[in-house]
């Protein structure tokens, strides 16, 4: 039956303090965005809550709406709005879709009302809320090619991944090593959303026998063996997420189960503060060699944190570093 209303109001989740987990994470020899010191030389006042840490908080609404095809084809397509420190409030809002429709809207917010994420949710084949393309799939469409790349310039668009392709496997003891310093267990036991199939004695009971791996979690997964990949910008420099889709094609993915990556940039941009590359990860069964999901990223790196940008983009004869984009 269509509903009376136009505008159905939108299912929310409780208020959650997302945890912290990344202050001893390691890039290209140095810490990350996610320590406090480092944040503070970025004039941030703590290291941030990596974004893919609240897609946990729209798992329960997504099941509620979807059922068990959320963990087998959805797919989560978020923009990074702003920057979140521990015991900071979130919550997760979800616009339940039209009658017989697959895809909708959702958006986070802390406590006062500050926006975390905003992007949408879909199954099976559906793209976007009325037929339009995912959240990062739009922002995609809209770029314009770069023209004063100083830290990316190197790279380009098409270029596969080193290490393709690349051998993955997260156990519940894995270490997932400099990237991201913890294991699926030290996750578990403080994931702001527990669920039973994700953990090895409610695994067995779930409705693939075996324990799958939270979506947050893929990120880790994919994120573990980037640096095979040789997609490295000109450094020290530091990068954050500043978008990110995860599409489960035929899923879920399981725990302590051996996986397939292989990478491509697809997408070079740049803004005001940051140089981008959007990187697709393609998702392969290691022992079929089918495809089972995907993910883009948009890996940002902050300008200002590279200390010799505004000598080389004078070098490269682009003019001062604050003048205007094109």
């Amino acid at each position: 039956m269509i509903h009376p209303f136009a505008d159905m109001p939108a299912l929310c989740g409780a208020l959650r303090q997302p945890r912290q987990m990344l202050a001893e994470q390691v890039y290209d020899g140095h810490k990350s965005i996610h320590d406090d010191a480092m944040a503070a030389d970025l004039g941030l006042r703590a290291g941030p809550i990596e974004g893919p840490t609240h897609f946990s908080q729209f798992d329960p609404l997504l099941h509620h709406l979807f059922g068990q095809a959320w963990f087998e084809t959805g797919c989560i397509s978020a923009h990074y709005q702003n920057m979140v420190v521990e015991g900071e409030e979130v919550r997760a809002f979800v616009r339940p879709p039209p009658a017989g429709e697959r895809a909708t809207r959702l958006w986070a917010e802390k406590r006062d009302g500050t926006p975390v994420l905003t992007g949408t949710a879909s199954v099976g084949a559906a793209a976007g809320p009325g037929g339009e393309a995912t959240e990062i799939g739009q922002r995609i469409a809209k770029l314009r090619p770069p023209t004063r790349l100083v830290i990316n310039r190197d790279l380009r668009v098409g270029l596969q991944g080193a290490g393709n392709p690349e051998p993955v496997r997260m156990g519940f003891d894995t270490h997932m090593g400099p990237h991201y310093p913890f294991t699926l267990a030290d996750k578990l036991g403080v994931i702001t959303e527990p669920c039973a199939w994700y953990t090895p004695e409610g695994g067995p009971h779930s409705p693939w026998g075996r324990a799958i791996i939270p979506m947050e979690m893929i990120s880790v997964l994919l994120g573990s063996t980037m640096d095979q990949a040789g997609f490295r910008g000109h450094g020290p420099a530091v990068g954050l997420f500043a978008g990110q889709e995860i599409r489960l094609i035929k899923g879920p993915l399981f725990v302590d189960q051996p996986y397939l990556l292989e990478r491509e940039i697809i997408a070079l941009s740049e803004s005001a503060r940051t140089e981008s590359v959007w990187v697709r990860t393609r998702i392969l069964d290691g022992l079929s060699g089918q495809l089972v999901g995907e993910m883009t990223l948009n890996s940002a790196t902050l300008k200002a944190s590279y200390a010799r940008y505004d000598a080389e983009l004078a070098a490269l004869g682009q003019g001062p570093a604050g003048s205007p984009l094109a």
